[in-house]
């Protein structure tokens, strides 16, 4: 059996075929394509960081990062030890709220209290709108 490889999008995500439905597959590419489009307008400086989302099936990560530097500040996720257990039994919402507040805790640590709200290719609904409302309930400006 010959494998062959075919390039999804324009970041380079390369699958091998038959590894996802072909529905799975357009929805990654497409929201690929719109957090490209997303990223050509938005990005994170120094005094203004950009607040990243990342969200899978299971679990909701997001990172502070400056562009100019290359660097991510801080960050939270579902998975981290103490937030795991804060979360524990909770619907993905209420574990999203939770990240939000810790991560704009963690952010407010490290001297940041502005940044540039980036949804990563995903609707502003859900999980990454509880997070949103969750970091500026924690103190974040966006």
């Amino acid at each position: 059996m010959q494998l062959e490889y075919s390039v999804l999008s324009t970041q380079s995500s390369v699958l091998k075929e038959g590894t996802m439905s072909s529905i799975t597959e357009k929805k990654v590419v497409s929201r690929e394509r719109r957090h490209t489009r997303v990223r050509s307008r938005v990005s994170g400086t120094p005094e203004r960081p950009r607040l990243n989302v990342f969200r899978s099936l299971t679990n909701i990560y997001a990172q502070v990062i400056d562009d100019v530097a290359g660097r991510t500040l801080v960050s939270a996720s579902t998975v981290d030890k103490e937030i795991a257990a804060q979360v524990a039994g909770k619907p993905k919402a209420e574990a999203a709220k939770i990240v939000g507040k810790v991560l704009a805790e963690r952010a407010k640590g490290a001297g940041i209290t502005q940044v540039v709200f980036d949804r990563g290719g995903y609707k502003y609904h859900g999980r990454v709108a509880a997070l949103a409302e969750g970091a500026r309930e924690g103190g974040l400006e966006f």
